[in-house]
């Protein structure tokens, strides 16, 4: 089987490239990447040194994705995955628009031509901004926490399920990947080729880099480190907003099942840490406060566009058709991450963070 991942030299596109091929011996890997983030470079030489593949191009790019060798299957792992992407004056709205949906939808023609499937890594933050924000929520334990008394669909103590609603807002980043859904089901069903979906949580471990908004987890860890100026923004600027994280090796599991299936009518499937692999800011500081010393962050309680108080991802469903759940606990994750953290001092210099 031969396979295309698109921002392989990305944290995510780069550890599934490695695992995948740990998990389907005889499988080929190829992978194309612009190389615009700082860090990416660094992934080039080791995915060449396991044999993978590699072009240097940009999915946003008609000419560039139809010059890239046929596959099976395409893993479309390259985006701008900033909620604040078009908003934070790092980008615009057009720029993230180009990068999201454009670049998928060169994707989806690549596919259509060359009968491939697609696998199309989508986001928690498809889910409705509004309906998050306006979950009955109370303190515990320096984190929020549901009010199970007064639930609306498509949410439970285990988290938010497909079925909860995924209405404007969802911020500009949230709306590029909620429409590479729809059209990407759409060309499947239209043009005849397996496409799955898999609106993943945080995805976090050891050399992910950028910005907080890329990698919540790791920044915080080496910015503690670091003693970075920290922030609890929003929300009464106490820390308690709470969200789950799982490690690119259990994506790459699920990812592994779904190369060799059909896809069922319904292709979305919620991929995360799910309630046992979730934290709020505040516990996250205690965690680093043991493993680096105290570090205190400064409360900010003015709100930022599209934050919300908790997130969760319910997986029940990915579990019932696969089989699946996270087998990397959060505390493991974090140890991995810490350990990147005492090696690779300055990394967030390094990674573009600041």
């Amino acid at each position: 089987m031969k396979l295309l991942i698109t921002g392989i030299c990305g944290f995510v596109g780069s550890r599934l490239a490695a695992c995948l091929l740990e998990r389907a011996p005889g499988l080929e890997v190829t992978g194309i990447d612009n190389l615009i983030r700082p860090g990416s470079e660094g992934n080039r030489s080791e995915l060449r040194s396991k044999g993978i593949g590699f072009t240097h191009g940009d999915v946003r790019f008609r000419s560039d994705v139809e010059s890239l060798p046929s596959c099976d299957w395409v893993i479309d792992a390259a985006a701008n995955p900033s909620v604040l992407a078009g908003v934070d004056g790092r980008s615009s709205p057009r720029q993230l628009t180009e990068h999201n949906l454009a670049g998928t939808l060169n994707l989806l023609e690549y596919c259509r031509e060359r009968k491939a499937g697609l696998i199309l890594l989508s986001s928690s933050r498809v889910y409705s901004v509004k309906e998050l924000a306006g979950l009955p929520m109370r303190e515990q334990a320096h984190a929020f926490a549901l009010d199970d008394s007064r639930l609306p669909q498509g949410v439970s103590s285990a988290g938010i399920t497909e079925r909860f609603p995924t209405n404007p807002p969802v911020s500009l980043y949230g709306a590029t990947k909620l429409a590479s859904e729809i059209m990407a089901i759409e060309y499947g069903i239209t043009f005849g080729f397996p496409v799955w979906i898999d609106r993943c949580g945080v995805l976090a471990g050891a050399g992910q880099f950028g910005t907080a908004e890329q990698g919540i987890f790791s920044y915080w860890l080496h910015a503690h480190a670091a003693r970075m100026p920290l922030r609890y923004i929003g929300f009464g600027g106490c820390g308690h907003q709470v969200r789950d994280a799982f490690h690119p090796q259990d994506l790459a599991a699920l990812i592994a099942m779904q190369l060799q299936r059909t896809p069922p009518d319904d292709p979305i499937y919620n991929v995360g840490g799910g309630a046992e692999n979730a934290m709020s800011l505040a516990q996250l500081t205690a965690w680093c406060d043991e493993r680096f010393g105290p570090h205190q962050p400064q409360p900010d309680p003015r709100p930022r566009p599209f934050d919300i108080p908790w997130l969760i991802m319910d997986y029940s469903g990915t579990r019932s058709d696969f089989g699946w759940k996270p087998e990397r606990a959060l505390d493991s994750i974090l140890d991995e991450i810490a350990e990147h953290v005492r090696s690779h001092p300055g990394w967030l210099q390094r990674s573009g963070a600041v």
